[in-house]
């Protein structure tokens, strides 16, 4: 018999935190850099702003106020997410069998993510997983994390108070967020912000694999 859910809203980042896409989101900066002609930059600095609205990214991860250099760069590295790199971007393990269990124990299911919504739609059309989710927001909706501005209407839209509500994320920008409105919050350590800085947000807990959540999120 499975056990009734901790929370009635279970609200999870997408990249980093259900799909394993950081190595995807990394070359691609990296061949939009080039296109660009602007410095390079490493796998560890495009990983530390997987999570923030692409724009935002884009200008925090090259240190530029350039409007227009920021679009040339934006449209470079959509240009090299959907047509020019190959790089797979899965689901992690047991992500599926997680929504599912989660679903069928009554818990409402969403996403919040700095992905625009042409590439969340498009990783849920790849993975069938659209279905489990009663709703999202993406950068095209909402102020850029680590704005509480995507919980917040996700909140009101499925009228579920932030008490009974956690985030999941993988990053600090997910962690601070949910602090920011006093909503719970779980870290995932797989995926791009290591441990001890999500840790400085005081999560309800840290999970090292999505078995781990799964069992977190159904105690």
């Amino acid at each position: 018999m499975s056990l009734a859910p901790k929370y009635k809203l279970v609200i999870f980042d997408w990249d980093g935190t259900l799909m394993d896409s950081a190595a995807k989101i990394i070359n691609c900066m990296q061949l939009a850099a080039k296109a660009c002609d602007v410095p390079i930059p490493s796998a560890d600095e495009v990983g530390h702003i997987i999570g923030i609205s692409l724009k935002p990214a884009i200008k925090q991860l090259f240190n530029i106020d350039d409007d227009s250099l920021a679009e040339r760069i934006v449209s470079a590295y959509k240009e090299a997410f959907v047509d020019l790199d190959a790089t797979p971007s899965p689901l992690f393990d047991g992500v599926e069998s997680m929504l599912d269990s989660l679903k069928q124990q009554g818990c409402v299911l969403a996403v919040a993510t700095g992905k625009a919504r042409r590439g969340l739609d498009r990783a849920w059309a790849q993975t069938d997983t659209g279905h489990f989710f009663s709703a999202s927001r993406c950068a095209d909706d909402a102020q850029s994390k680590p704005s509480p501005d995507m919980l917040l209407q996700l909140l009101d839209e499925l009228n579920i108070a932030a008490s009974d509500a956690v985030m999941v994320g993988d990053t600090t920008y997910d962690m601070q967020m949910a602090q920011s409105i006093g909503m719970d919050r779980v870290g995932v350590s797989y995926g791009v912000h290591a441990q001890v800085h999500l840790e400085r947000f005081s999560p309800k807990s840290i999970v090292h694999s999505i078995d781990e959540l799964a069992a977190f999120l159904s105690v």
